[in-house]
């Protein structure tokens, strides 16, 4: 056999048994899990130890374009419009000139598509070797690069994966804890009729009503919603509502004291990130007297079905502010039959196609003309008015009616 075609051979094999064991170290690595330094960092051994590339770059794209690997090149590589050069390149290309200062650093751009996606750029400089050569070793760098960054794409996405399970499941955790929140047995008896109604915008929300009996002929009602939603809105008023039966177990009930009691808790617990607007009653079905505070909640409103009243005394909201600096404590007389019912701003800033809210008025006007129906059916009837008044659009918030009759 010829010696130049023996070498020749003798050089093809060679090449071929580092390609092969150049992948199989790669994929080894990749089934390995090595993170992504260390896959970069065996790139780089292979590019620069074993391929003999002095300088190149490597662009990926994982949530936003970055340069993932710099070796040889100490120029600047995040301007945007070095970018908009690359993406013009679909397949391997050498670089004779170009607008862009960055590429006339190069010889040669290797682009990797993923799915018809630009997943990665490899930036590389080959001037000091035969150009024929390296030709030979571009389609298998090409290949190399591939499998990095598909590797390194599909780490990420296992690892968006996981923390999308772990939100799913810290929402199921928070939607079962919100659920305690709500009172699951409220009274309907000769005393009171008691119903609430509630939707959630996303999985957990910010609302919470409760009733709570604090002795024979004494009753506790409150509503209260908190200034942003999701996970952190639950937990806060989660940890509002303890606090709110804590106060009320261990602590005869003065509701000044529980109102600054409760301010104080929100700014420790919100850091004065949130804010929450509260609305609490304390009714003596005895004496028929109803002492309540209105910390920058909607009104509530008190009605026999003709002449309504809005329960507006109180203060600001909890976690406004250090200190309260008004607070006054309102009082009524219910009489017979009298209605109160208290809601979120779901209800009167729900908007239809047209922009326009719901309002408290027409909840106002749709109570009394309700008026003789027991307190479910009334919220039940409410509920379906919003969906009508809504019609193909979304809850933009947390919707809650927490009604009471008083016979």
């Amino acid at each position: 056999m010829d010696t130049n075609l023996q070498h020749h051979l003798e050089g093809q094999i060679l090449a071929k048994e580092f390609k092969l064991n150049s992948l199989l170290e790669v994929t080894t690595a990749i089934n390995s899990n090595k993170d992504v330094g260390q896959l970069t960092r065996l790139f780089e051994f292979i590019l620069k130890e074993q391929l003999g590339y002095d300088k190149f770059v490597l662009f990926n794209k994982q949530e936003d374009w970055n340069c993932l690997l710099r070796i040889g090149y100490r120029g600047k590589v995040s301007d945007e419009s070095f970018l908009e050069h690359l993406f013009r390149f679909r397949e391997i290309t050498e670089i004779e000139s170009s607008h862009s200062a960055i590429l006339n650093e190069f010889d040669v751009v290797i682009p990797v598509y993923h799915k018809g996606q630009p997943l990665a750029y490899l930036l590389l400089q080959v001037q000091n070797f035969s150009a024929e050569l390296h030709q030979q070793h571009f389609s298998f760098v090409q290949t190399l690069t591939n499998i990095i960054v598909v590797a390194i794409e599909n780490q990420r996405m296992t690892r968006q994966a996981i923390v999308q399970e772990r939100f799913r499941k810290d929402l199921e955790v928070a939607s079962a804890m919100q659920k305690m929140l709500f009172p699951q047995d409220l009274p309907t008896n000769k005393k009171m009729d008691i119903s609430a109604k509630y939707k959630s915008r996303h999985e957990v929300g910010g609302d919470y009503y409760d009733f709570i009996p604090i002795g024979e002929d004494e009753y506790i009602i409150c509503i209260a919603d908190v200034s942003g939603k999701g996970i952190s809105a639950a937990m806060l008023m989660a940890n509002f509502q303890a606090t709110i039966r804590t106060l009320f177990h261990y602590q005869a009930f003065d509701m000044e004291k529980m109102i600054l009691e409760l301010n104080k808790m929100v700014l420790s617990s919100a850091k004065g990130e949130k804010f929450i607007t509260f609305f609490v009653a304390h009714y003596n079905a005895a004496t028929r007297e109803l002492y309540y505070v209105n910390a920058g909640h909607n009104h509530p409103f008190i009605t026999n079905g003709k002449e309504v009243e809005p329960l507006d005394a109180g203060c600001i909201g909890l976690g406004m502010l250090d200190e309260i600096p008004f607070l006054n404590i309102g009082h009524k007389t219910l009489g017979p039959n009298t209605t109160l019912v208290l809601y979120t701003d779901g209800v009167v800033e729900l908007e239809n196609e047209k922009e326009e809210f719901f309002g408290t008025e027409r909840l106002i006007k749709l109570v009394n003309s309700y008026y003789p129906l027991n307190m479910d059916d009334m919220n039940s009837l409410i509920f379906s008015k919003l969906d009508e008044w809504k019609g193909p659009l979304d809850l933009v918030d947390d919707t809650a009616i927490f009604s009471c009759r008083f016979f």
